[in-house]
């Protein structure tokens, strides 16, 4: 989701203190849902599947080598393991925003018990009032902090979900809102359906399902604004069973959340085979591969979509848009389609979302494992529909809208930077499809992560400027990982970084997960090196490929490839599981010339004494013998020796450091800080005295919360606040040129 645009959008506020700030475990406890409302037939109730707990998060236990099917060799009939498809008939009513659907669900009973009550999302439910667990959330986490959905929706804009008829063959079936995650009664997100026969383990069930969807006013990640119709979390969905060994389910549980206000979605792989009837004049795209020209009737067009092998389906369809196609095709890859559709106001952003796209197809192929599917859509919203922008699904993504995109500037920077990020959720989020309710972690943050390796490989920093500043020659850029740390929260978090996505401070807090996230495993890489971490990243994609990976999978497929499972463990305790800080400095630099002393002493089997006034003449002397040998010396240096100590402290969590110190001659000394001692002291005897010493000297270390304090000279140099004061005024007037353009 684009959490990013928010934060980009603020970035020039940022930048501009830039120059001084750069150089849960998963319980195992589960709900249990309430009794059917009807018996089953044979007269008696069957043993309700608990829910996963309302507060699951961050997975501590591997999940067992049979999860999900199995690991996926590529040599089966189909890329997963499909357990729930769906057919559907629907028709835009394109004047009410409204869409009639007819669902045919199938469904497999992967468990070793019978089932006699399934439970469905019913995710547009959360905009028909103000009591749904969405709005109720939104009031709390949004208190003290900004966050996209804050739209206030009027009379005739709000959106629903109603079943009107549900049969199992032909016996018409019951149905009520339950709240697994003891949300508002009033919330209707999720519906338990009562069975007229159970489905048998390993059995199939097939549900027929009428419905219809009223789309919200774009208020997030779907709905409508004038002519455009974003229909996603449209259709009943059903929840997902997981059993034993699975994501740290110790038997089988519904994992089936209600729709939290920060919180996404996830959902079986299955196929999905959907016919969208929509006015001739509107243009269409959807997750999949369309199925042939679209057939037109009445004014109306009918397009059909077929996609296998994901877990969600969404489509847009809007008035007066226009389509450029582009392809990509790599090894191990099908031919790829893309296609991005636009407005006309946003004609500017057509090729450059094109071209981020087939980049991105090349980077994520290469660096984790080849584009299964052999179609990528981008939309980008209309002008007033933001809200709109920035949301994945799987083959298809929106992203934003510029009437101006000029190569080099923060907005072509922030254009490329959503198109490769939703792009980027179609590996993260569609192919892994991990939990982004219970583990964001594994979506948002790893996303984010690689994302920023990808810019960062092709050396894009974010330029803080606008065209006319770049004429002016006022560009100042910030390279992608440190921008991440600007916003990371790194002083005392309030979450871990496997904190579920509702249970959190604030949404802003949710928001950390992805800087946190790429600054924490921009850290691990430089830890482990970068090959060792790109193979374990390699295998975590290819072990775990359509099969739901946790929070504790991830970890140990590092540890297990990289060969460091400390280094790895170190990160995911602190921050993953832990809200640990890291807070190193350079205390002090004492320097002392080691000087003869006046008294007594053996010399040559004779005891002599010097007084101190001779001793002065003796130092003079040999300071004015040196001089004379050496005139072009610093100060600092001469004909005696140097005592200096260097003092470092530490208020936070220990992380292997490098301490570089500098003297007075030129020459450096590198040493280590690898204990976890508060403090440490190291003493340096040379001919030069120190007069700079510097923690992390290549800045590997991005999650320390203060890195102003990793250097400290011996005496106080000007040069390094004139360079930061013209850097200042330079982003001051990036960030009212963005004030301007608003």
């Amino acid at each position: 989701m684009r959490q990013v645009v928010r934060k980009w959008g603020y970035l020039c506020v940022l930048a501009m203190a830039w120059p001084w700030l750069a150089p849960a475990q998963q319980a195992a406890s589960t709900v249990t849902p309430p009794a059917a409302s009807t018996p089953a037939p044979t007269g008696t109730a069957l043993p309700a599947i608990p829910f996963a707990a309302a507060d699951a998060a961050a997975v501590a236990v591997p999940s067992a080598a049979n999860a999900w099917g199995g690991g996926r060799s590529g040599s089966e009939p189909t890329l997963s393991d499909r357990v729930a498809s769906y057919r559907i008939d629907a028709e835009l009513d394109a004047a009410k925003h409204a869409v009639t659907g007819r669902e045919r669900m199938t469904w497999r009973n992967r468990s070793d018990r019978p089932v006699d009550r399934i439970y469905v999302h019913l995710y547009l439910n959360a905009f028909q009032n103000e009591g749904s667990t969405w709005f109720t959330e939104r009031e709390v986490l949004t208190a003290h902090g900004r966050s996209r959905g804050a739209a206030v929706l009027k009379k005739g804009e709000w959106g629903w979900i109603e079943l009107q008829q549900v049969k199992q063959g032909d016996a018409a079936l019951k149905w009520r809102f339950v709240q697994p995650d003891h949300g508002p009664a009033t919330d209707q997100t999720v519906a338990q359906i009562d069975l007229a026969e159970p489905v048998p383990a390993g059995g199939t069930l097939t549900l027929d399902i009428d419905f219809l969807s009223q789309l919200p006013r774009v208020v997030e990640r779907t709905g409508w604004w004038g002519d455009f119709n974003l229909v996603a979390q449209w259709f009943p969905k059903i929840g997902v069973l997981e059993l034993a060994g699975e994501r740290g389910a110790t038997a089988p549980r519904w994992n089936v959340h209600e729709f939290h206000f920060n919180s996404e979605f996830y959902a079986d792989f299955g196929l999905y085979d959907v016919r969208l009837t929509v006015p001739g004049d509107y243009t269409v795209g959807a997750v999949g591969k369309l199925q042939g020209p679209p057939e037109t009737a009445n004014g109306n067009s009918t397009y059909h979509f077929v996609q296998g092998d994901v877990h969600d389906f969404a489509w847009v369809a809007a008035k007066g848009y226009k389509t450029l196609d582009g392809s990509w095709q790599g090894p191990g890859s099908p031919r790829v389609d893309v296609r991005v559709l636009y407005p006309e106001e946003y004609a500017a952003s057509a090729r450059p979302v094109l071209q981020a796209a087939i980049d991105s197809l090349a980077f994520f192929s290469k660096t984790l494992g080849a584009y299964p599917y052999k179609t990528v859509t981008a939309v980008v919203p209309p002008y007033n529909a933001a809200e709109a922008g920035g949301m994945e699904y799987p083959t298809f993504f929106t992203t934003e809208g510029y009437a101006r995109v000029e190569p080099g500037t923060l907005t072509q920077y922030m254009l490329d930077f959503v198109t490769i990020h939703e792009f980027g959720h179609g590996y993260f989020y569609g192919i892994l499809a991990s939990n982004e309710f219970e583990e964001p972690i594994l979506d948002e943050g790893m996303n984010e992560y690689w994302d920023q390796r990808m810019l960062r490989g092709r050396g894009q920093d974010i330029v803080a400027a606008s065209g006319w500043m770049k004429r002016l020659g006022i560009a100042p850029a910030i390279p992608p990982f440190v921008a991440e740390r600007l916003t990371a929260g790194l002083r005392q978090p309030p979450d871990p970084l496997g904190a579920n996505a509702w249970d959190r401070l604030s949404s802003s807090s949710y928001g950390k997960v992805y800087s946190r996230t790429a600054t924490a495993m921009h850290d691990l890489e430089e830890r482990l090196g970068k090959p060792a971490l790109e193979r374990a990243m390699h295998e975590y994609y290819r072990r775990w490929r359509f099969r739901h990976p946790s929070v504790a999978d991830l970890r140990a497929t590092l540890a297990e490839v990289s060969g460091n499972p400390q280094a790895v463990d170190a990160i995911f305790d602190q921050y993953v599981y832990g809200t640990a800080q890291i807070d190193d400095r350079v205390a002090s630099i004492d320097a002392v010339e080691v000087l003869p002393q006046p008294g007594s002493a053996m010399k040559d089997g004779k005891r002599s004494e010097l007084d101190a006034d001779a001793l002065d003449r003796q130092i003079d002397r040999q300071r004015k013998d040196w001089a004379q040998a050496h005139p072009g010396a610093k100060p600092g240096s001469g004909p005696f020796p140097w005592r200096s100590t260097v003092t470092v402290r530490r208020d936070g969590a220990p992380v292997p450091q490098l301490l570089r110190v500098t003297f007075a001659d030129g020459s450096h000394e590198d040493v280590r800080w690898s204990d976890a001692r508060r403090w440490a002291r190291f003493e340096f005897v040379r001919p030069a005295k120190v007069v700079s010493a510097e923690l992390d000297p290549a800045q590997k270390i991005l999650l320390d919360a203060n890195k102003l304090d990793d250097s400290l000279t011996s005496r106080a140099d000007g040069a390094a606040s004139r360079r930061w004061s013209a850097d200042a005024a330079a982003l001051l007037q990036a960030f009212y040129a963005l004030v301007g353009s608003l």
